[in-house]
């Protein structure tokens, strides 16, 4: 069985070798040379010693891959580690290694691993890249197995895949103080703190699962009730991520679209945030409401922003309802597409009173090259929109082709940017006659 297994395996060397060695017998014949024929026989024996020599080898090897690092940026390269190990009790011949890509991580790689003796283990690595976002399944290996002389070559492949996660671009961003950021949860929070003895320290009712030390009898006799101290604990600074997913509202194609410089626009935001120990949620219209808050809740963020798309849904209701769906309050950092004037005052209900809300808009037609009247057009419902969010108190960054987000992120920051860009949009604004169209400011 191991032999006819081989035999199908047969490179086109072994198959002319044997085609040889009938030619040779067949003459041997006709002109009655018995030395021709011991030389056919032993053309034959090649081929017929090569596929035994591979099929042996059939189940007696082992194969790890290790991906280094399992989770890497759009545009970097990541290491694959393949590790085989020979379990059997005889040297294997020389194998053709091939790792099954998909098309965005490049072509497939082809190895060669030398000779492994009896329970020998080797390794041999190569590097892929990606240039588009996504996850990625490298895998399965394919092994070729052949004889030394390259007669017999049988393939085998090993079931396990590996996946590849490709991020976004994340862009370190500068450090700015951001107003809100103060905003969260925690019981140091409006309370004061007991400065003159015990007698005044900061108390709260029991609640079902304090530790007993705590309780203050002294302010439990005064009370009638079981008070505890309070423990100090730090500000919990939350802020809400919302991506803008609606397909009318980016232009563009690629890795150069609008769509994609909003999603790595999130994730360079999100990491910023996240080490400055912020709690995040992000949102899109499209259902997503992820939350981080783990100390590997990023990885979460970024897995999903890997794999974000295009949504169909128009109506930028749907992104209203995900915000309020759960208020966490804190911050709202939004990354928009196109808006109209009546869409951007829908967005700017979502800011309370004491909410902080900014709005990176992003004039998407800048992605495409427009003829004159349909760029006034569209910078004047840019214009409107933008407007629109600042009447309501939001903080808003245009946005346009070309512009780098380390550039317009102090511009989301309490200081006098945000307020001079508010000042030149509300003094260029005009409003035509009739018309009710309100004109772009300049930046």
């Amino acid at each position: 069985m191991t032999v006819r297994e081989g035999l199908r395996g047969l490179t086109t060397r072994g198959k002319s070798f044997l085609a040889c060695a009938v030619a040779m017998a067949v003459l041997s014949v006709v002109f009655g040379e018995k030395d021709l024929l011991r030389v056919a026989l032993l053309i034959a024996a090649l081929p017929l010693l090569g596929a035994w020599y591979v099929g042996r080898t059939r189940y007696k090897l082992a194969c790890t891959r290790t991906l280094d690092p399992h989770r890497t940026p759009v545009g970097a390269t990541a290491r694959v580690v393949l590790r085989l190990q020979n379990l059997s009790g005889l040297p294997t011949g020389t194998l053709l290694l091939e790792d099954r890509l998909p098309y965005a991580l490049g072509s497939r790689p082809r190895l060669v691993l030398e000779r492994l003796g009896r329970h020998q283990a080797s390794s041999v690595a190569y590097t892929v890249r990606a240039d588009v976002r996504g996850r990625y399944e490298v895998g399965p290996l394919v092994v070729r197995l052949t004889d030394p002389f390259g007669l017999c070559e049988l393939t085998r492949s090993f079931p396990s895949i590996d996946r590849l996660t490709v991020i976004p671009q994340v862009t370190a961003l500068p450090s700015v103080r951001l107003a809100g950021e103060y905003a969260g949860t925690g019981e140091s929070r409006a309370r004061s703190v007991a400065v003159h003895g015990e007698d005044d320290a900061a108390t709260r009712e029991y609640r079902h699962g304090d530790d007993l030390r705590r309780v203050h009898w002294r302010s439990t006799a005064r009370v009638g009730e079981l008070m505890v101290r309070r423990e100090e604990q730090p500000w919990e600074s939350r802020a809400t991520l919302v991506l803008d997913t609606r397909t009318l509202a980016h232009r563009g194609e690629g890795p150069t679209a609008s769509f994609e410089w909003a999603v790595s626009a999130i994730a360079s935001i999100a990491m910023h945030l996240r080490h400055g120990g912020y709690r995040l949620r992000l949102v899109t219209d499209a259902g997503v409401d992820i939350d981080a808050t783990e100390a590997e809740g990023d990885g979460a963020i970024l897995d999903h922003l890997a794999e974000v798309k295009l949504s169909p849904n128009s109506e930028v209701t749907n992104l209203i309802d995900m915000v309020r769906h759960r208020a966490d309050g804190g911050m709202i950092i939004s990354v928009l597409g196109m808006l109209s004037p009546t869409e951007a005052e829908l967005l700017g209900a979502l800011r309370t009173s004491n909410a902080t809300c900014v709005g990176f808009l992003i004039d998407s037609t800048t992605w495409l090259n427009l003829p004159t009247a349909a760029r006034e057009e569209a910078d004047q419902t840019q214009g409107a929109a933008a407007l629109s969010l600042l009447r309501t108190g939001w903080r808003v960054v245009g946005v346009r082709h070309g512009d780098k987000l380390p550039g317009l992120w102090p511009q989301a920051a309490r200081g006098s940017q945000g307020f001079a860009w508010r000042a030149a949009m509300a003094e260029t604004v005009t409003t035509t006659t009739g018309s009710g169209a309100v004109g772009r400011p300049g930046t």
